[in-house]
């Protein structure tokens, strides 16, 4: 069925759509990314004030009806009264009215104020707002801290299969062993890479993997007598979410002061143990949001476990070690995996993601429930085993649980994406990309420390932060960022971490060519030499969008989600 008013009556055949129109790489996109949108030579030409592309400007009051396509647009925008992009066949049973089986209180006073838009109007709406929007997809997106890496679109190939996209989280064990299986093979791969024991899928994000874990802490204090434990030791450089995950899982926080290296100060983290009696444990990043990695890390975990508590790592950068070193083998007793980071699961939109945690054995019986466990099948129930003969279930029999951290056990597409993510490197490709990560952010540090200052100017891990502090004419962080848009690059993390003034935090990951640094570096060059010639085209930036500088902090507080 085509697009029609409510007066059209003629049916013509609609297009069916296709599948994949082209075939995405599987690769395993170590090094061999996104080849960006500059030349190789690393010039740039520069971008001037004026509008944005295909930007037709009509003199006040002539402006044409609105199409769609203007930047301001939405889907009610838009809307034709008794327009439906659909209309469905006969039901094929009787008609049955609101009215006839709901009570009054359940029914809508007036009807609910839903778009009329047909189907292609809707399909160039939304596509053109997608177009808006940076992805790894189409820039580079060198956001520190954040690991924007190419996923390969063999995982979504995969994900899409029947057998995987038709499951219902409802059905029963009998019926999904395929799907159970890959979540417990994907738990003994990430037991593997982080030398530790056991692995719970259940939190949906990094920052629920922090609580999660906490809240695991919490259980295993309290239960070995120890509820006067309440202060958790955070780093200076944390991710902003540590504290905050603290605080609801019922914790104090004492912040531990970094050193001259941006490493943790062996003497400040002492001082803030003092006896250790109120001393539940330390969140640690590592490699640090500075791009470091801690080489105390070890003396560190055995002054925690000496003063009674529990060392947690924020595995946000694990995309750094990956393969190179495991946090159990360096003392650590629990820390959470960013799927959606290390192992390509995509970004996006608050969704799906998926942040599992991994526990030192003691921690093991408190982590939430249910729980994949594995045995020989029961004939007698009709039960068939895999091609090992086990059979996998779900049970919620863990007496010293913390109990059910969600509605689900997991996302179950992120496992399948990061199953064949994982099964595609192989050991030797997990090297690869720790390898290669740390060599591109290595190589952006070192052409780009003369033109804008590296805060610890050493060999850094997969990120590094520089800063934009003693550019000319007062230019800031924010103004380089902004600028960065016009030239189609993504800007990199701001403001953090909070220890470094005007920070950039770079983070190029192991999957973008050298032509791609190149063309950011030769970018980052011209907007220096912009700052000194021509300040305002940075303090006025972007120029090249359908928006120039929001207030942020009102557009958050006040979000404009209608016409």
């Amino acid at each position: 069925m085509t697009t029609t008013d409510s007066k059209t009556t003629a049916d013509s055949p609609g297009n069916a759509g296709s599948g994949n129109a082209a075939a995405g790489n599987g690769g395993s996109g170590n090094g061999s990314g996104n080849e960006g949108s500059g030349n190789s030579s690393g010039s740039v030409t520069h971008i001037g004030t004026g509008g944005a592309p295909g930007t037709t400007r009509h003199p006040a009051g002539t402006a044409p009806k609105l199409t769609g396509f203007e930047p301001s647009v939405t889907v009610f925008d838009i809307t034709v009264p008794g327009r439906r992009g659909v209309r469905p066949p006969p039901l094929g049973v009787d008609e049955v009215h609101a009215a006839d089986v709901l009570p009054d209180f359940a029914r809508r006073s007036e009807p609910a104020a839903l778009p009329e838009v047909g189907e292609l109007d809707t399909l160039r709406h939304y596509t053109r707002l997608s177009s808006l929007n940076f992805s790894i997809a189409n820039s580079f997106y060198p956001l520190g801290s954040c690991t924007m890496k190419y996923n390969p679109l063999v995982n979504e190939r995969v994900c899409a299969l029947p057998g995987h996209a038709e499951l219902h989280p409802m059905q029963l064990d009998a019926q999904v062993q395929g799907m159970l299986e890959v979540c417990q093979r994907v738990i003994g791969i990430l037991k593997a890479v982080s030398g530790l024991d056991d692995v719970s899928l259940h939190p949906a994000a990094g920052a629920h993997g922090e609580l999660t874990a906490l809240m695991v802490m919490r259980a295993y204090l309290d239960d070995h007598g120890h509820t006067d434990k309440k202060v958790i030791l955070i780093p200076d450089s944390a991710h902003g979410t540590n504290p905050a995950s603290c605080t609801m899982a019922g914790f104090d926080t004492r912040e531990l002061k970094s050193n001259a290296s941006g490493r943790v100060s062996m003497q400040a983290l002492e001082e803030v143990i003092g006896d250790g009696k109120d001393i539940a444990g330390l969140m640690i990043t590592n490699p640090s949001t500075l791009g470091l990695f801690e080489p105390n890390i070890k003396s560190i975990c055995e002054k925690i476990h000496a003063a009674g508590g529990l060392v947690y790592m924020d595995g946000a950068n694990m995309n750094a070690i990956l393969g190179r070193t495991r946090p159990g083998d360096f003392g650590v007793d629990v820390m959470h995996f960013n799927l959606h980071k290390t192992f390509s699961q995509p970004h996006g939109g608050g969704g799906p993601g998926a942040g599992p945690i991994a526990v030192r054995d003691i921690l093991a019986p408190y982590l939430p429930v249910p729980k994949i466990t594995v045995r020989k099948p029961d004939s007698s129930k009709g039960e068939t085993g895999n091609a090992d003969g086990d059979y996998f279930e779900t049970t919620w029999d863990s007496e010293k649980s913390i109990g059910r951290t969600r509605g689900f056990m997991t996302n179950a597409g992120v496992m399948v994406r990061s199953y064949t993510y994982m099964r595609a490197q192989g050991p030797e490709g997990m090297k690869a990309i720790a390898d290669n990560a740390v060599l591109n952010a290595n190589y952006l540090r070192a052409c780009l420390k003369d033109t804008y200052r590296v805060w610890i100017d050493e060999p850094c891990m997969h990120e590094f932060v520089a800063t934009a502090k003693g550019l000319p004419n007062d230019v800031k962080a924010t103004d380089v960022a902004k600028r960065l848009i016009d030239y189609g690059v993504h800007p990199p993390t701001i403001y953090f971490p909070l220890i470094v003034p005007e920070a950039l935090m770079i983070e190029p990951t192991e999957t973008e060519s050298k032509e791609t640094l190149d063309h950011f570096v030769a970018v980052m060059k011209a907007l220096a030499g912009e700052a000194a010639t021509d300040p305002e085209v940075l303090k006025t930036a972007p120029h090249t969008r359908c928006i120039g500088r929001p207030d942020e902090v009102k557009a958050v507080k006040e979000p404009k989600v209608t016409a």
